[in-house]
């Protein structure tokens, strides 16, 4: 296997030479470095990226702080970071922090950081005052997407909206009996989300003179088997809903699948939307808020990229917000049937 001593001996030129010609850097004439490059090209070199690292105190390697690794808005969101950032020659360090439930976590420390990466993006997981002060003692730049955590930029939606739109979507057809999936407790690790999505759920209601009953507020783990779980007893119940919205689409799939189980029609007898746009969602034909998730992974490593590549330490000012989109597909309807079982439909109390 070539080394570097047996480029610069092919090259006529000092071994320091070819790791300046090699790493781009300055003071190495143009005919040098095509004269490097050919040598290490015909020896078959590559370049130690840990010896690289060290010379330059670059790691050329980003962390991604997730909550949960195997979900799909996760998985999506570290797919867009990791294209963004390959295209530059950077790669990713996944941080996990998924806890053994779906309301803990592991704590973010400076072993999972320290001298591994150049910079942190950190995918909707609110990072308390200790875990915030670690990484400023680091001097690692940080972009967030989906939480906002300070003054750090965030790319994200805005939850509040989307929410908004799905409510009155259904509201529009018609229905005034509705419940919500998604509610989530006070101590779960990535509460921003799921808070602003259930109260913009109510308040919506609200604004058309509706409230929905404390027990159609259902609680879930945001997963599909989860929300199919939780909302079993209520859509077998006498007195249901002719319409729920639910905070992902993941738990809209399990709302669909629950209705299904209790021998109720999508949407005949019960409409059904979510938010995500979830790449199964035209498939199983859901009424969906899109937003785009891919693109929230690019831009937060293209943020990221611009103040590791330019060596700006000022982040750029605000949120950037990317739009939503409702989508209107089969899993919603105007209700045509009576969601009271051998009564008659009528609105929840104002």
């Amino acid at each position: 296997m070539s080394t570097i001593h047996d480029v610069a001996k092919a090259a006529g030129v000092s071994v320091s030479t070819v790791s300046r010609a090699l790493r781009g850097l300055d003071r190495v004439s143009p005919q040098t470095r095509d004269r490097v490059a050919k040598a290490a090209l015909d020896l078959r070199y590559v370049a130690s990226p840990t010896a690289s690292s060290l010379a330059s105190g670059r790691t050329r390697v980003v962390a991604v702080v997730v909550p949960f690794l195997t979900r799909w808005f996760f998985a999506t969101l570290i797919s867009g970071i990791e294209k963004a950032l390959r295209r530059q020659g950077h790669h990713v360090l996944l941080v996990d922090l998924e806890g053994e439930s779906y309301d803990s976590r592991l704590r973010l420390s400076q072993d999972m950081l320290w001298k591994r990466v150049d910079g942190v993006i950190v995918l909707n997981t609110p990072l308390d005052e200790q875990e915030q002060a670690l990484i400023d003692s680091l001097g690692l730049p940080v972009i967030t997407i989906g939480n906002r955590i300070r003054d750090w930029p965030c790319v994200r939606i805005d939850d509040r909206a989307a929410m908004g739109v799905a409510v009155r979507h259904v509201l529009d057809l018609g229905h005034t009996r509705i419940a919500y999936v998604g509610a989530v407790e006070q101590g779960t690790s990535m509460l921003q989300t799921p808070r602003e999505r259930a109260e913009t759920f109510l308040t919506t209601l609200a604004e058309r003179g509706l409230r929905c009953p404390p027990t159609w507020v259902v609680g879930s783990d945001w997963t599909a088997a989860g929300a199919a779980r939780d909302v079993a007893a209520l859509l077998r119940a006498r007195s249901r809903p002719t319409a729920v919205v639910a905070a992902s689409d993941e738990m809209a799939f399990g709302v669909m699948a629950a209705a299904r189980r209790a021998g109720l029609s999508v949407p005949g007898d019960l409409s059904v939307v979510g938010i995500d746009d979830h790449v199964l969602a035209e498939v199983l034909d859901l009424t969906t808020v899109r937003q785009d998730v891919p693109h929230q992974g690019q831009r937060a490593a293209e943020l990221l990229l611009g103040r590791l590549l330019d060596g700006s330490v000022t982040p750029p000012p605000g949120d950037e917000v990317v739009p939503v989109q409702l989508v209107v597909r089969g899993s919603t309807a105007a209700p045509v049937r009576a969601a009271r079982r051998g009564g008659t439909s009528r609105a929840a109390s104002a």
